[in-house]
């Protein structure tokens, strides 16, 4: 909606421009490592070179641009990416909500989606914790990037005596078998009341020592509830503070835009007001529902249509129905629902 690329060197539209990014010559993607930028003037983190991406932090945190200066940069561009109007191919449009007469006095135009940001984050802890085939963010390109950088010399590759082969050292942020198969178990029984979340036991892979199958609500309900993540009123330092403690210990590549986000998400909820009011939860739910309407493929939104009416007129019924089980007189899986 912003029409900023999301990808790419300046893929934050928080940032703009003065998005920090680093190429990782090896992994073959940006990473960004700059949330020291963030912390107070005087905080330790920004002289401890050995501990981050080798460098010192003197910059002080971006400011987001305005909207005046947003349409500023945009005069010359089209309102479509690759518009004609504009010199060759850009990677940014001009959203159409400018031709609104207040968008450009807009404090909150772009809305972070916070649900796809709790996935990705989700997703990545968990695979770099379990140490996941094609989810970690700990893998041979990366300990390559770490002796490109030439940071964290306990996470180059070793060389096994004898041989010229290169292996991978085991990092303190992977779980032992023991460990994982624990925190499998503590996941695998765990029982949550209905409706509130899906079964996540049943993603739980207790002989591969995995997780598979976690929606974006199910990873929801893993950070905010069981992985015990609180809220505090002193948020935005704690932020900063806890990816810069992240950035001591997990590879760069492990810190997408997505990871970077987060460090933005404060800033908005003073603006924008409880998270809850503007996530992606709702609407993706009525969606799914919307979708299994669709008996015709060829025609949609007709479907759509008459699948909510008929479904409105059967919820109208089975409320009169007696003696009969229905969606409202069904019982309960579980009477006393405890989360473990």
């Amino acid at each position: 909606m912003s029409g900023w690329s999301t990808k790419g060197k300046y893929s934050c539209p928080s940032c703009g421009f003065e998005t920090a990014s680093l190429w990782l010559n090896h992994s073959k993607k940006y990473c960004y490592m700059c949330h020291r930028r963030w912390l107070e003037e005087n905080h330790k983190f920004r002289y401890n070179s050995k501990a981050f991406d080798g460098t010192e932090e003197l910059r002080s945190a971006p400011k987001p641009p305005s909207g005046t200066i947003v349409l500023r940069q945009l005069e010359n561009l089209g309102s479509s990416i690759g518009d004609a109007n504009a010199d060759g191919p850009q990677p940014w449009k001009k959203s159409i909500l400018f031709t609104l007469s207040y968008w450009e006095h807009h404090l909150l135009r772009h809305n972070i989606d916070v649900m796809h940001i709790e996935k990705n984050v989700c997703d990545n802890i968990l695979g770099t914790l379990l140490n996941q085939k094609k989810k970690t963010k700990d893998n041979y390109k990366a300990r390559l990037d770490l002796e490109d950088m030439g940071i964290r010399s306990v996470l180059h590759l070793k060389t096994r005596p004898g041989s010229n082969t290169k292996f991978l050292s085991r990092a303190c942020y992977q779980m032992t078998s023991k460990e994982k198969e624990d925190f499998l178990k503590i996941l695998k029984n765990v029982r949550a009341p209905d409706e509130y979340s899906c079964n996540i036991s049943r993603c739980m892979q207790l002989k591969q020592r995995k997780i598979i199958g976690l929606k974006s609500y199910d990873c929801h309900v893993l950070m905010q509830e069981l992985l015990s993540i609180a809220i505090k009123g002193s948020l935005p330092n704690k932020v900063a503070v806890t990816l810069c403690q992240m950035e001591k210990i997990f590879p760069p590549s492990f810190f997408t835009v997505m990871v970077h986000l987060i460090i933005h998400l404060a800033s908005e909820a003073k603006v924008g007001g409880p998270i809850h009011y503007r996530w992606m939860y709702l609407i993706e739910r009525y969606l799914l529902t919307l979708k299994s309407f669709v008996c015709n493929r060829a025609h949609p939104e007709g479907s759509i249509a008459e699948g909510y009416l008929a479904h409105e007129c059967l919820n109208f019924c089975l409320q009169y129905l007696l003696g009969v089980e229905t969606r409202f007189n069904r019982p309960r899986r579980m009477m006393n629902p405890i989360v473990i």
